[in-house]
């Protein structure tokens, strides 16, 4: 794994978790600096989604989530083929019908902890992304792709529908008329259509794509951490409700931001014509 960049001064962001890692079976789990650093480590299987894996991404997002010097996430997969390349075969065949629906349930959440995480995720796929690995790219707050990367729902090819979340985040990203034709045809598409759609932000050059991310998070935190938080969570969930209420929901934060010390330091450095120095209160 590519090493991290310097992070912005002290002054700008919380005092920084020195290099430390989880030890998990299926995913390779750090952190550096202000940047989580979560790996999907099945390369034997092109990191294909069992209920091992899925178990071991809730862990690795919760610490996430829980460290207050962590201020974004970069999620990938290990290998240079697979980002995800979708569920494990194997167990998906054993599952009746009533373990099916808990399973797409448990994935859903998981994927919903991603989306709402509060902080950044940056999926950095680096090469298939397919059924759960296309929907956890979905969940995913930015999207960078090698220029290899294949991108798909092929789920009804198995006899099934997307269960993480692909109905629904598909067409939010791409419009439904796009959407629909990749679930129910079970294609795949390249980075360039998938760059060209919006399902993807950037396509990346394999060597750049971690320092790509790293770059982008970079840029975020040096925002103040309270901010972010709410812009995230004004997007995520005006995207559930009609634009007014929307705008409301929108209208809240604002207020909110507005009393925070991140909120007078920010305009007094903008007036005095300096750096801000965020300290997410």
């Amino acid at each position: 794994m590519a090493s991290a960049t310097t992070m912005p001064s002290p002054a700008m962001v919380p005092p920084a978790s020195p290099t430390t890692a989880l030890t998990l079976a299926n995913v390779l789990y750090e952190k550096r600096d202000a940047i989580a650093y979560v790996t999907v480590n099945r390369p034997k299987v092109l990191n294909a989604l069992n209920t091992p894996t899925w178990k071991d991404l809730r862990t690795a997002f919760e610490d996430a989530r829980d460290d207050t010097a962590i201020r974004g996430v970069i999620l990938t997969g290990a290998g240079n083929k697979a980002f995800i390349a979708g569920a494990d075969i194997s167990e998906l065949a054993q599952v009746a019908a009533f373990e099916a629906e808990q399973s797409s349930r448990f994935g859903q959440d998981v994927l919903d902890l991603i989306e709402d995480l509060g902080k950044p995720v940056i999926a950095a796929v680096n090469g298939f992304a397919l059924g759960g690995g296309c929907e956890t790219a979905m969940a995913c707050t930015i999207r960078l792709a090698v220029d290899t990367a294949k991108f798909g729902q092929p789920e009804v090819t198995l006899g099934l529908v997307p269960g993480g979340g692909g109905t629904q985040r598909l067409p939010r990203l791409v419009g439904k008329g796009r959407a629909l034709q990749l679930i129910l045809s079970g294609e795949m598409i390249s980075a360039q259509e998938a760059y060209r759609i919006g399902l993807v932000n950037e396509i990346v050059a394999p060597a750049d794509l971690i320092t790509r991310a790293e770059a982008i998070l970079k840029k975020i935190a040096s925002n103040a951490p309270i901010a972010i938080k709410f812009a995230l969570e004004a997007a995520n969930k005006g995207l559930e409700t009609s634009q007014g209420e929307g705008l409301l929901l929108e209208a809240s934060y604002f207020g909110l931001c507005a009393a925070t010390e991140d909120k007078k330091e920010g305009t007094s450095a903008f007036l005095e014509k300096r750096a801000p120095r965020f300290r997410g209160r």
